[in-house]
C-alpha cells in the first residue's frame, strides 16, 4: 500500500488533499476516494462532494413545521442529521412531516399544539426534555398574520397578529432558554422582509416581524453571555401553500392566467425569482453548524434583492 499528494484546484488550489486507503489494485478497480484533511469535506473523482455541518445529534425544534417553510426546515435539518420536533396544529400534516424525517434516518416527535396559549410553550419545551433529553436548536417559524385596510383592522386583528408570531416566540425563547444555554445552542427567527419594508396593506405584519428582528437583536446580547447563537431571517415571498392561495385569489380576481400573475407579483417587489422554503432551510442549516456559528445577532434578508437598502 502506498499514498500520494495531490494539490486539488477548489477556491484553495494550493491546498493538498490525501488519498485514503489506495493501492495499485484500488486504484485500477475503484475510483479513489479523497478528503481535504482540514474542513472534513469528501471529493470523489466523479464529482460528488458532501459537506458535514457538524448537525448530527443534534436536537431541533421547528415551530409552524407542518407545512411550508417550517416543513422545509423540518426536513432539511434531519437530512443533516438532527432529530427533530415538529408543532403545528393540524395532526395528520404534522404526521406526514414526521414520516419524512424518519426516512432520513433521524427521530421525529410531534406535539399538536395552539402557540397563542400561554401553557402551550412549556409544555412544548417539556416535551423536548422528556423525549430527546437536550436542545440545541430552536426554529421561531410559526405565525401569520391579517393583510387588510388599516382603518378596517380590529383589536382583535392586531392582537391575534403579536399572539402567534412575537409573544410565541418571547415565550418559546424563554422556555427553551435553559436548554440551550445547556448546549451552547441556537435560536434563529423567521420574520420577513415587511419589517424592512413596511406597507399600509400589511400593517400588523410589518409591525410585528419588526418586532421579532427587535426581539432577537436584544436576545442575541445575553446570548453573547450565555453562549446561545441567536438570529433572524427575513424571507420574501416564498413558493408555500400560502403563496399559492394568494396567487389563485389573484387569478379569479383579475382573469389573467397563472404565469401573468407571478410575473406581475415578481416585478411588483422586484426580486429575481421567489423562494423556496429549501431556500430558508439551507441558510438555517449552515447557520446553526459550527461554519455559521460566529453569525451572532445578524438580520439576514433572504429576498431576492427585495430590500434596497443597506
Amino acid at each position: 500500500m502506498f499514498c500520494r499528494w495531490f494539490l486539488v484546484g477548489l477556491s484553495h488550489p494550493t491546498r493538498q488533499c490525501r488519498i485514503i486507503g489506495t493501492s495499485d489494485i484500488v486504484l485500477f478497480g475503484l475510483a479513489l476516494r479523497i478528503a481535504i484533511e482540514d474542513e472534513g469535506c469528501i471529493f470523489f473523482p466523479w464529482g460528488e462532494t458532501g459537506m458535514d455541518l457538524g448537525l448530527t445529534g443534534k436536537v431541533a425544534v421547528v415551530t409552524g413545521s407542518s407545512r411550508g417553510i417550517g416543513r422545509g426546515i423540518a426536513l432539511t435539518l434531519a437530512q443533516e442529521g438532527c432529530d427533530v420536533m415538529l408543532t403545528g396544529r393540524d395532526e395528520a400534516a404534522l404526521r406526514e412531516v414526521a414520516a419524512g424525517v424518519e426516512k432520513h434516518g433521524r427521530t421525529a416527535k410531534y406535539q399538536t399544539l395552539d402557540l397563542r396559549r400561554e401553557d402551550a410553550a412549556p409544555a412544548l419545551i417539556a416535551a423536548v426534555k422528556d423525549s430527546f433529553g437536550r436542545l440545541d436548536i430552536l426554529v421561531n417559524n410559526a405565525g401569520t398574520t391579517k393583510r387588510g385596510d388599516f382603518l378596517a383592522l380590529t383589536d382583535a386583528d392586531w392582537t391575534e397578529g403579536y399572539a402567534l408570531k412575537f409573544f410565541a416566540h418571547v415565550r418559546l425563547s424563554r422556555a427553551a432558554w435553559p436548554l440551550l444555554r445547556e448546549t451552547s445552542g441556537s435560536v434563529v427567527t423567521i420574520g420577513g422582509t415587511s419589517g424592512r419594508i413596511p406597507i399600509a396593506a400589511f400593517t400588523i405584519g410589518s409591525s410585528v416581524n419588526a418586532a421579532c428582528a427587535a426581539f432577537a437583536k436584544a436576545l442575541a446580547d445575553l446570548g453573547k453571555t450565555d453562549h446561545v447563537q441567536v438570529n433572524t431571517i427575513h424571507p420574501s415571498y416564498v413558493e408555500t401553500e400560502r403563496f399559492w392561495r394568494r396567487i389563485k385569489a389573484d387569478i379569479a380576481r383579475t382573469g389573467k392566467s397563472e404565469a401573468e400573475v407571478r410575473e406581475w407579483h415578481r416585478q411588483d417587489i422586484n426580486v429575481t425569482r421567489f423562494g423556496t422554503p429549501e431556500d430558508i432551510a439551507d441558510l438555517i442549516a449552515f447557520m446553526v453548524s459550527r461554519r455559521g456559528r460566529w453569525l451572532h445577532g445578524a438580520t439576514i434578508d433572504m429576498d431576492g434583492g427585495e430590500v434596497p437598502t443597506l
